[in-house]
């Protein structure tokens, strides 16, 4: 008996460690999120099992509003996972629901409920809205334009269940109750195109309030509303007021409830922050700091009464991606004196946020920041490549000890920092650089064994970091840090792979559709370049391409049902500007910056005929219009803009392609668009890729293409049996390449592909970033082909998985893990000798196709078995170089005797 008792707990433990649990829950896409305005949100779990082949077969869900039960979906039969959505009664405006799941795998056992995930929905209308727009009643400052600050006072009387603060502003915004911080976002309310779509933020403040006198303050910053933006001293974009809308609900636990709104009984003054701007920088003066402005003890009878204004509510929307957050941080790697005397800092990392500094001194020391990327060849502090932007931190202290400072409502672009002014000695514990962007959940990894390429890689995330700032920006540096549409088009599906961007593109391409002119894309969204900045090629299309990338990576058919009208409604700017379905009017970018030699005498500049480019991407854009039909079930678009799709080819054919098959542009752009969109008959197709081989060759195994052949170029050649001219092109370390700048000390990715050129001086400093992720799209086919980690389209999200690694000379080990809505996938392999070992792992509910590198006379096993005995793993067959494989979830290791005759 005493045996049998003994070995309960460790049958127990087996019996639970072969269960299926359901965990990671997410309410679109989101865990936990608060403010949400889907009327119909969407579900996602994960399940978690140690067991081979586990897969989902039935689910139930049950949702209530506290102990109330407000929808149960019975038990569904179905493998969905990922973006079920809800069906019950119409969720109320302002309240906090909680879901759990509990699903049946394929052997139809039960798991157990999950743990609750939550929710709660914004203000689902207008009426919604007790608060009105208020801003500052004193005479302002109109060329500083200093930070304003709002406060009002309230009392709370009974006991407190919550309190929710419903929060937006004209201009950044930071918001303190009783003299703590709101939230941990940054830069709030983020960028949209506010006359059109303004977000709010909603926040649990519960903690924040105590029984008695309370005051709530907020700070507003000119931000993207009203600071400078773009070139020519262009400001005031969406107006040039800062306001502040303001509703805080606070619910007593008796049942009734307090409203805090924006009113005339609030107040308004000034502070320390004394100038702010984002190209500019900040200026704080500790000196004018109202201490304890945000707290009940504080006098604010200087201060002014606030203005009440109007303005219509109808451009409010809900908060749907992740905020800006602050993220790592970076001690000085080094402290340097350059030859011209100047103090810097070096930390080491191109990133984005500010630098948080230490000082002591006496009243009215000054302490000034410079911001730059790089040091000249002569080790010198170098600031040509900001243009106008003065990225300046200024701080004046107070005296009286040690002062701590830090923007608010700004950031930078930097890796070194000049200090101008410093009271004392420059000691590296006294200055801490940290990074703030967008709260994207970390979801992709790649790594090799070449360091070249492992630092690449690094470059790319670091680029994608610095400029995920609410927006895709270009660049994060200079003046200038806007949406530009054609670098994220290009990025969109490396950026998809290395973070978690559903949401955050979900929100932006809102603002795309919102500032889309007659269909025709501006050139950077939001657009505040104005109606004439629109419709260039590439740049455009971004409103075909960014949605269907997402869809393929997440599964998310909302995105495509979404943007189908500004799908169709680019097509159709294209087609009724083209004439007999030749798209050949308008001014386009073309392919930007690709590669041309100074004083090019003999023609190697790679220009590629614009109107060239445009037929192309006229034809992937109506491609991808008749592929997002086909998964909504629009057949008679399908029908509609396949035939449209035939005569924008024939005409392509007719003006750009001789009789004998060569393109009237032989660059490697040209052949790489024609043979990634399909431009070609099938019969000129193998043709084209070789001249395309020849064109490398030509100059002598490099890359000549720039932001629009980039991201296609080697995906074409693996596609067309050249693999190995792509394995060349990727490991080439001299000018230009992906690895030259690597070679040159990069740590993100730059804006030309040769920023500092091989004698170490710089490109023209009009546009020469070092922060610009476009070049990064190399990382897709680093990961889909290389490692070989895919999604099949017919089953999107990694819901199916394809794994097809191409193995090439200079690598003998590369692999790949990625976060999807399923879990964890990863694909990686390693050369020993005349064998292969390939790793994979596949989560549960997913099923995969693995394609094993082997020879006619290889032997496979698996985990030391040979695959043919295996049960639960089915060869379906093979093809030149792979046997295929199809799999169940799990982790597998595979070994293939590589071994030819």
């Amino acid at each position: 008996m005493k045996r049998i008792i003994c070995l309960l707990p460790v049958l127990y433990s087996v019996f639970l460690f072969a269960q299926v649990k359901v965990d990671h829950l997410l309410t679109e896409n989101l865990n936990n999120p608060i403010g949400l305005e889907v009327k119909q949100p969407r579900f996602s779990w994960q399940l978690i099992s140690n067991k081979r082949n586990t897969a989902q077969s039935a689910y139930e869900i049950k949702l209530s509003n506290g102990k109330t039960a407000a929808w149960n979906s019975g038990k569904v039969t179905s493998d969905q996972s990922v973006h079920v959505p809800y069906k019950g009664n119409e969720l109320q405006s302002g309240v906090s629901y909680q879901w759990q799941v509990r699903v049946w795998d394929n052997e139809g056992k039960a798991a157990a409920w999950s743990q609750p995930a939550y929710f709660r929905m914004g203000l689902l209308g207008t009426s919604d809205w007790k608060a009105q727009w208020i801003e500052a009643g004193f005479n302002e400052d109109s060329i500083n334009r200093p930070a304003q600050y709002f406060r009002t006072k309230f009392e709370v009387k009974k006991k407190i269940a919550s309190a929710i603060l419903y929060i937006t502003s004209h201009g950044m915004y930071e918001a303190w109750i009783n003299g703590r911080r709101v939230g941990d976002a940054y830069l709030s309310p983020g960028w949209t195109s506010y006359n059109k779509r303004l977000q709010y933020q909603v926040y649990d403040v519960t903690d924040l309030l105590s029984n008695g006198n309370n005051v709530t303050g907020v700070v507003l910053g000119n931000g993207w509303y009203r600071g400078f933006l773009a070139w020519s001293g262009n400001k005031n974009s969406y107006g040039n007021t800062l306001g502040l809308l303001y509703q805080l609900q606070v619910n007593y636990s008796d049942g009734s409830t307090l409203t805090v709104v924006s009113d005339n009984n609030w107040k308004s003054s000034t502070g320390s922050i004394r100038f702010d701007e984002i190209y500019h920088g900040e200026t704080i003066d500790a000196r004018e700091e109202k201490t304890g402005w945000a707290t009940a003890g504080y006098s604010d009878n200087n201060w002014s009464p606030v203005k009440k204004a109007t303005y219509n509510l109808d451009n409010l929307v809900s908060t749907y991606n992740e905020p800006i957050r602050k993220h790592e941080t970076f001690k000085p790697v080094k402290i340097i004196t350059t030859p011209k005397g100047e103090k810097v800092i070096d930390f080491g990392q191109n990133l984005v946020g500010w630098v948080m500094v230490k000082a002591s001194g006496k009243a009215g020391d000054r302490v000034s920041i410079k911001h730059a990327e790089v040091l000249d060849k002569y080790g010198n502090f170098y600031l040509d490549n900001m243009r106008i932007a003065k990225a300046a931190s200024n701080y004046i202290l107070k005296g009286g000890g040690e002062e701590q400072f830090e923007p608010h409502v700004t950031f930078f672009g930097f890796r070194y920092i000049r200090l101008d002014d410093y009271p004392g000695e420059i000691k590296p514990e006294n200055f801490t650089a940290v990074t703030v962007y967008s709260d994207m959940r970390p979801t992709g990894t790649f790594t090799s064994s070449n360091p070249l390429i492992n630092q690449l890689q690094h470059n790319i995330q670091w680029g994608q970091r610095g400029n995920f700032l609410d927006v895709p920006t270009d660049c994060p540096q200079r003046d200038e840090r806007l949406g530009w549409t054609g670098d994220a088009q290009a990025f969109s599906r490396t950026a998809s792979f290395n973070f978690g961007v559903n949401n955050f593109f979900a929100k932006w391409l809102r603002d795309v559709e919102a500032d889309q002119i007659d269909g025709s894309v501006p050139f950077v969204i939001p657009n505040v370049l104005g109606p004439n900045s629109a419709g260039s090629t590439g740049w455009a299309d971004v409103c075909t391409i960014v949605p269907w990338n997402i869809y393929l990576a997440y599964g998310d058919t909302n995105i495509l049902r979404n943007q189908y009208e500004s799908m169709k409604a680019w097509v159709g700017f294209m087609e009724r500007n083209s004439t007999n379905y030749l798209w050949n009017k308008g001014y386009h970018f073309g392919d930007w910056l690709f590669y041309r030699p100074f004083d090019d005498n003999d023609g190697k500049s790679a220009v590629t005929d614009k109107y060239m480019i445009a037929q192309c991407f006229f034809a992937h854009s109506t491609n991808l219009v008749i592929k997002a039909a086909t998964v909504l079930g629009k057949m008679d678009d399908v029908a509609k803009y396949s035939a449209l799709l035939k005569n924008i080819k024939d005409a392509y054919i007719k003006e750009y392609v001789t009789t004998n098959g060569r393109l009237v542009s032989s660059t490697q752009t040209a052949y790489v668009l024609a043979l990634n969109f399909d431009m070609l008959p099938e019969s000129l197709r193998q043709q084209a890729a070789a001249k395309l081989v020849e064109n490398i060759k030509a100059y002598n195994n490099h890359l000549t293409t720039g932001f629009l052949g980039t991201p296609y170029l080697c995906h074409v050649l693996s596609r067309f049996g050249y693999s190995d001219v792509a394995y060349t092109l990727l490991l080439q370390e001299t000018y230009p390449s992906w690895l030259y700048p690597v070679k040159m000390g990069a740590t993100t990715i730059w804006e030309r592909w040769d920023g500092i050129k091989p004698d170490s001086t710089f490109q023209t400093p009009g546009m020469n970033s070092f922060n610009h992720y476009a070049y990064g799209a190399i990382g897709d086919w680093m990961y889909r082909v290389v490692a070989g980690l895919d999604t099949d389209p017919d089953g999107p999200g990694y819901k199916k998985i394809k794994i097809q690694p191409y193995i090439g000379k200079g690598l003998t080990q590369a692999s790949a893990t990625l976060d999807t809505y399923y879990g964890k996938a990863s694909s990686g392999w390693k050369l020993e000798g005349n064998s292969i070992k390939m790793d994979v792992e596949i989560p549960a509910n997913s099923t995969a196709m693995v394609y094993i590198p082997s020879a006619a006379n290889s032997t496979i096993t698996e985990n030391g078995t040979e695959l043919s005995t295996i049960k639960d793993i089915s060869v379906t067959g093979n093809e030149k170089g792979y046997t295929i494989v199809k799999l169940g979830s799990g982790s597998y290791h595979f070994t293939s005797s590589a071994v030819t005759p």
